[in-house]
């Protein structure tokens, strides 16, 4: 249930596999209201499957700025992330899971799940959905793990974003650490006129986002908000239910972004949903396998961004600063460009932690944080 990317992406999958689906959507349109930055990586887009009717801007850098006057920006050459029309794109991957046989259900919402069945109340008044293994897409504060009784995400976020009119390069996303300083803030450019400017923070969140896009000109064309889950929830399956995205708490701790490792879950659980179909066997025992792929899949590297946050939470602005400006080496860019990955940073910070300059910057305290992330890190190939 929930037709955002992940839902849609299931119903899709489980539709192509056979099984017989349905795409339940609490909203009267698939893709409203907008809770997403819109920034998505190049591979978050290309496992989308999805046209090019979105795509905005295409950004190949970024720009990190320093409140204390460093900056530190890297042009890969080529594109690394697209700015997205997310209703758009949330609309063809909803129309594709149609198209592959999935049955869509628009102003639907969940009131209860129980013995097998959703229990649901909607334009139709109330109604029964009965289900043999469900798939639970409902977002950050999913009502299908709190009516099961799952423990959810250790850390939640809140973010705010506001379109604003004014002059920005095209090539490059800015990321702003100051403006939160348990997270960042970011000016993600749709044209030469206009950006995205947003934060996310665990308080505060208005009063630093109100500070921050009082340095832009004046004027807002859209403002939206929304809830990043960070940690991934102890179990995500159980009961007939696999979570997948920002349900089961998939958002990458490094970036907030969650479509790559929320669409790829997605595709685990219809794999899943699949074989137990075919056994007819929906118990924990079945269900397991879920947690077995996404963990080989990505699930170190959500484990080391969360580790990679607890350790930026503890800089200072002067700690940001000096790093920013030992980062701004030609060496350091190269290293950077040529092993940066925005779903897989893990590699990047391997061949980061080898640079003397780096682990002198950060200081004794930081460095034995950089290792305590390596620490038991084992060298994965992406799938």
């Amino acid at each position: 249930m929930g037709a955002g990317p992940c839902g849609s992406a299931a119903a899709r999958s489980c539709a192509g596999l056979g099984l017989k689906t349905m795409l339940v959507e609490e909203h009267a349109a698939v893709g409203n209201p907008v809770q997403c930055a819109g920034l998505l990586s190049a591979s978050a887009f290309e496992v989308c499957s999805v046209s090019r009717r979105s795509v905005l801007n295409e950004v190949r850098g970024a720009r990190m700025v320093s409140d204390l006057g460093a900056e530190l920006c890297f042009d890969a050459g080529r594109t690394k992330a697209y700015v997205v029309d997310r209703a758009v794109l949330d609309r063809e991957m909803a129309e594709a899971a149609v198209r592959a046989g999935a049955e869509l259900r628009l102003r639907t919402y969940v009131s209860a799940v129980r013995d097998g069945r959703l229990l649901t109340r909607g334009v139709d008044g109330r109604g029964e959905i009965p289900f043999r293994l469900l798939i639970a897409a409902d977002g950050p504060r999913s009502s299908i793990a709190r009516m099961l009784g799952m423990e959810r995400s250790p850390i939640y976020l809140s973010g705010v974003q506001a379109d604003v009119p004014c002059e920005v390069d095209t090539r490059y996303v800015e990321l702003h650490p100051n403006a939160a300083p348990d997270f960042f803030g970011w000016v993600i450019p749709v044209t030469n006129r206009r950006a995205r400017i947003g934060l996310c923070s665990g308080r505060y969140t208005k009063e630093r986002f109100d500070a921050f896009i009082a340095k832009f000109p004046p004027g807002c064309v859209h403002l939206v908000s929304g809830t990043i889950p960070l940690g991934v929830m102890p179990r995500t399956y159980g009961q007939k239910t696999l979570f997948v995205g920002d349900a089961a708490g998939f958002a990458k701790p490094t970036s907030g972004g969650g479509i790559y490792t929320g669409v790829r879950s997605a595709r685990h659980a219809a794999a899943v949903a699949a074989r137990c179909c075919e056994r007819g066997a929906f118990g924990d025992d079945a269900l397991r396998q879920y947690e077995t792929l996404w963990r080989e899949d990505f699930g170190h590297e959500l484990s080391m961004g969360l580790k990679l946050l607890r350790m930026r939470q503890k800089m200072t602005p002067e700690d940001i600063d000096h790093l920013c400006r030992v980062l701004n080496d030609p060496d350091v860019l190269e290293t950077i460009v040529r092993y940066g990955d925005m779903d897989r940073p893990s590699t990047l910070v391997r061949k980061l932690a080898l640079k003397p300059a780096v682990i002198r910057a950060m200081g004794i305290v930081f460095a034995s944080g950089l290792r305590d992330v390596l620490k038991n890190e084992t060298k994965r190939v992406p799938q």
